[in-house]
C-alpha cells in the first residue's frame, strides 16, 4: 500500500517513536512535526510519497526552502528531523538507503549565535543590587547562567538537590530527559551560597525547585524579563537568557577549550552545534588581527 493513509502513518509512527525513545519536550516534538509536515507537503506537490524521496530530491527541497526566504538554521532544522525520519524508516525496514545521510545544509555566516564580551558580561554580573534579597537571587541566577552554560529552561528546572557546592558541581536535566554533570567555578559557589541563606529567609526552603519567583518556581519568561532588565542597566545590548549560554562556549574557546569538552558541557548532541563557537573565535581572531597586526592591511608594500 503506498495510498496518502499509509504515508500520514508512516509520519506518525515516527513521531510516536521519537517521543518515545528520545523523551522529548512537547515544544519539541512539535518542531518535528511541523518541519516533516513541510517535507511531506513538497513530496505531494512534486507527486512523490514522502518515503520514495531520493537524495537529489532532498537537495532540491533544501534549495526551495533557501530560495524561499528560510533562515540557514531554520533549513537546518528541518533537514535534522528529515534525517531522524529516513533513519527510522530505515531501521523500520521501510527504505534500504538513507538519502539524507550525507546531505550538508548551508551555513548561515550572518546568523552567528549574538555572546556578549568578557567585558559585557562583568557589567551584566554586576548589574543586580546584591543589598537586596531578589538582587542576590538574580546574580545567582546569572552568575549560573553564564558558569554552566545553561538552557532559561535547564535553570528554571533546576532543584537544591541538584547543587553540590561543596564539588562545585551542578547536575541538569537538558533535552529528552538527559542528564549532566557540570562544574561551576567559586564565583558562582559563592552567590549560590548567599542565594540559599536568602532562599531560607524568603520562606522557600521547604520547596524542591532553586530558583524562586514570588513562592513559586522561576519561569522563563521571568527569567527573559529579568535578564533584559540587567542588560539596560548594564548598557549591553539587547540580549536573551541563550546570550549567556552562547558567551559560555564562545568564551571556553576562546580561551582554548577544545570542541569535545565544550559540546560535553552543553549538551549538545552533533558536534557540528558546537563547531559553531569555532567559527565565532576564529572571526574574532580574524578581528584582532586585523586591528593589531603592522602588515595586517599593508596592500604588497614597497620594495621587495
Amino acid at each position: 500500500m503506498s495510498g496518502p493513509s499509509t504515508r500520514r502513518d508512516l509520519v506518525r509512527e515516527f513521531l510516536s517513536y521519537i517521543q518515545v525513545e528520545k523523551g522529548l519536550s512537547a515544544n519539541t516534538l512539535q518542531s518535528y512535526a511541523r518541519d516533516i509536515a513541510k517535507l511531506q507537503g513538497w513530496a505531494q506537490k512534486n507527486g512523490k510519497p514522502i518515503e520514495k524521496l531520493e537524495r537529489k530530491d532532498l537537495r532540491e527541497w533544501i534549495a526551495r526552502m533557501s530560495r524561499d526566504g528560510l533562515a540557514p538554521s531554520s533549513v537546518s532544522r528541518a533537514v535534522s528531523a528529515a534525517r531522524g525520519f529516513f533513519r527510522f524508516l530505515m531501521l523500520d525496514g521501510h527504505i534500504k538507503r538513507h538519502p539524507a545521510e550525507d546531505i550538508h545544509t548551508p551555513q548561515g555566516t550572518s546568523r552567528l549565535p549574538q555572546f556578549l564580551s568578557e567585558e559585557e558580561m562583568e557589567r551584566l554580573l554586576f548589574a543586580p543590587d546584591v543589598k537586596t534579597d531578589i538582587g542576590v537571587r538574580d546574580r545567582a541566577i546569572l552568575e549560573v547562567l553564564y558558569a554552566a552554560g545553561l538552557r532559561v529552561s535547564e535553570m528554571c528546572g533546576l532543584r537544591t538537590s541538584d547543587i553540590d557546592l561543596n564539588a562545585a558541581l551542578l547536575t541538569c536535566y537538558g533535552k529528552g530527559s538527559k542528564q549532566r554533570r557540570i562544574p561551576i567555578g567559586k564565583s558562582a559557589v559563592h552567590w549560590l551560597q548567599r542565594y540559599l541563606a536568602v532562599r531560607k529567609q524568603l520562606g522557600n526552603e521547604a520547596k524542591p525547585e532553586l530558583f524562586m519567583h514570588r513562592g513559586r518556581q522561576m519561569t522563563r519568561q521571568t527569567a527573559w524579563a529579568i535578564i533584559k532588565t540587567y542588560a539596560a542597566h548594564a548598557g549591553v545590548p539587547d540580549i536573551s537568557p541563550h546570550t549567556l549560554r552562547h558567551s559560555f562556549g564562545t568564551h571556553l574557546m576562546q580561551h582554548g577549550a577544545d570542541s569535545r569538552s565544550v559540546q560535553a558541557l552543553l549538551g549538545h548532541a552533533d558536534i557540528s552545534t558546537t563547531e559553531i563557537y569555532t567559527h565565532i573565535t576564529d572571526l574574532h581572531m580574524r578581528k584582532a588581527y586585523d586591528r593589531f597586526h603592522p602588515r595586517a592591511r599593508a596592500a604588497g608594500g614597497k620594495g621587495k
